[in-house]
């Protein structure tokens, strides 16, 4: 790839798109971002409809599976907004570009149609089916050239995997195994074996991805890693609407500290977050050594049941990886007392009791009956998803797979 270009990683969620220039150093093979980025919110677009709710899932899928897709006028609009919005960021950043060419990587959530360039399911948000050629018309015109079209609408659990593995201190550098929970809107799993990453799509018949995975109240994993879904969990034991919790700023960090004030709803929230993300951290250790144990059941209970026997069986991990908001949550003062050291002495005795790990394996992950402190670390990675984007883009224009 001889001829200069732009690289920018776009990471679009729930609620906003967020975008950075991506450098490449070919004297190490790293990634890095740029100091240049930029963030759209969906409700400060133009047309952006605040009471939207999207078409349940069920629908979507069985529009889908009968090839007859119906966009209503609602997701039409709205789909418009989310474009628009990521159109706006690249736009953004282009404008630094001096004329060059830009090559772009997007990362969306939701399921994606056959050419991956567009999402035909997606659970808080409008079905966008041509949303990659949306973006790419609303740039050019403005004059901005692509180096080559948008490739496809990645995974940003993916993502985050490539960047803790390329970037310069990512936190899937120097070990062989490890596993990354990332808590934003939802959660994200990423999984490197072998020094490889392995998409859990590719991994499905023997783990789980944290939102299919249920806890003995029936609450998925996914509320207890995203920042909305711990807050849904304290509004219902606090007896408060989620609307008023936001409109008085009340979020994840808020009702930790509430909890370090002794406000009862704030306690549980926090005890229930702590007993069930060491449980489910406690689940992929086991599952990787010795198969899946059925610590949780599934939340569709027509998923497909997990085999025990797998290729990395008798593995362990060298390290687990906490990012996103919740890695950031953890970092601070109030999250380390309420959440992290807590996580830390559960997750240690759960091994230590552990009836299906021998002596060998608890050595690795314990000193003591402690847990080892390179063993779960907090990345320092924010914006892994939106490297991601730009590493995978660059990979596949580098390799001809565009």
């Amino acid at each position: 790839m001889s001829k200069k270009f732009m690289l920018i990683g776009i990471d679009g969620g729930a609620s906003k798109v967020s975008g950075w220039i991506v450098r490449f150093s070919g004297k190490d093979n790293n990634f890095s971002l740029t100091q240049f980025h930029s963030t759209k919110i969906y409700s400060d677009i133009h047309g952006y409809l605040s009471d939207f709710k999207p078409l349940p899932v069920t629908i979507q899928l069985q529009q889908w599976q009968d090839k007859k897709i119906n966009l209503t006028e609602s997701e039409l609009q709205q789909g418009a907004v989310y474009t628009e919005a990521c159109a706006r960021v690249i736009i953004k950043l282009a404008q630094k570009s001096n004329s060059q060419p830009i090559l772009v990587g997007i990362g969306m959530p939701g399921l994606k149609t056959e050419d991956r360039r567009g999402i035909y399911v997606l659970a808080n948000g409008p079905r966008i089916v041509n949303y990659a050629a949306q973006v790419e018309d609303k740039i050019k015109a403005k004059g901005i050239q692509f180096l080559s079209p948008i490739s496809h609408l990645g995974s940003d659990a993916d993502y985050c995997g490539l960047g803790e593995k390329f970037d310069r201190n990512g936190s899937f550098k120097n070990c062989d195994n490890a596993y990354y929970l990332g808590g934003g809107t939802g959660a994200a799993d990423a999984l490197l074996l072998h020094r490889e990453l392995v998409p859990f799509d590719q991994a499905k018949n023997w783990l789980a991805k944290t939102w299919e995975m249920k806890n003995d109240l029936g609450i998925s994993m996914e509320k207890y890693v995203s920042a909305s879904g711990l807050q849904s969990i304290y509004a219902q034991l606090a007896n408060r609407h989620i609307e008023e919790l936001i409109q008085k700023k009340i979020y994840s960090l808020q009702i930790a500290r509430q909890a370090l004030q002794g406000d009862s709803a704030s306690i549980q929230t926090f005890k229930q977050a702590v007993d069930y993300l060491s449980l489910l951290l406690f689940e992929r250790i086991t599952t990787l050594y010795c198969g899946w144990q059925s610590i949780f059941q599934f939340v569709n209970p027509a998923r497909q049941q997990l085999i025990s026997a797998h290729p990395y069986r008798q593995e362990v991990f060298d390290r687990i990886v906490i990012g996103q908001r919740l890695g950031e949550l953890l970092k601070t003062e109030t999250g380390k007392k309420v959440l992290l050291n807590p996580l830390y002495r559960n997750l240690a005795n759960l091994i230590l009791n552990s009836t299906a790990l021998p002596p060998e394996i608890k050595e690795h992950y314990l000193a003591g009956n402690q847990l080892r402190s390179e063993i779960l670390v907090i990345s320092g990675l924010r914006e892994a998803a939106a490297l991601g984007a730009g590493i995978d883009a660059f990979q596949r224009q580098r390799s001809g797979r565009t």
